[in-house]
């Protein structure tokens, strides 16, 4: 599994209804796209209270040929297009799950990124993730949630889809638009390695 998003940011002043415009015209373009685990189409808007307006698709891809084919072909390139060319990070996944509303549409997401300190193994750093991972698998309302890592940086990326409200102060809180899942089962539960 591989973790990718790229974000977006617009003007404070930017109508926010030609990105959902964009999302309920496009988004089905990627509901049977090969190799994707799941996208979803987030974003984050000043009038609901976000600290920016901000496009923020975050993928899982379950193969990396299919995240090579979306950014060499077309679909990426139409957002090059549309806004220039944004910086796509990536990170190697350390696990995933489902929740116990994974039947569930999800309407929110959380971000939570996190440093691995110079003075912390990263075996243990990611080890920690995992099991906290472990554990906010069985929170109610949870669709699902992966850990990936970013050894370029050495950060932790904890993500997350909720079926409700995105709790309290669990890290950068995302609207999700839609959810394109053509290969979620496809999805390995558990850490992703061994």
């Amino acid at each position: 599994m591989h973790a990718m998003q790229y974000e977006i940011t617009l003007p404070a002043d930017y109508d926010m209804g030609v990105i959902h415009r964009r999302v309920a015209t496009r988004g089905h373009l990627l509901d049977d796209f090969p190799g994707l685990g799941l996208k979803a189409y987030l974003v984050r808007e000043r009038a609901a209270g976000a600290p920016v307006n901000q496009y923020a698709p975050f993928y899982l891809w379950a193969a990396p040929e299919g995240m090579n084919a979306f950014l060499w072909g077309p679909g990426f390139q139409g957002i090059v297009d549309d806004f220039g060319r944004p910086r796509v990070r990536h990170w190697a996944g350390a696990a995933y799950g489902e929740g116990p509303a994974a039947g569930a549409a999800p309407q929110h997401a959380v971000r939570r990124r996190e440093r691995i300190g110079a003075d912390e193994r990263p075996a243990d750093a990611v080890a920690r993730a995992v099991e906290a991972h472990g554990r906010l698998v069985r929170e109610d309302g949870l669709v699902a949630a992966a850990v990936a890592v970013d050894p370029s940086r050495w950060e932790l990326l904890e993500f997350s889809l909720w079926a409700g409200a995105a709790p309290a102060g669990a890290g950068e809180a995302f609207r999700v638009l839609h959810l394109s899942q053509p290969g979620r089962a496809a999805l390995r539960p558990g850490r992703h390695w061994d």
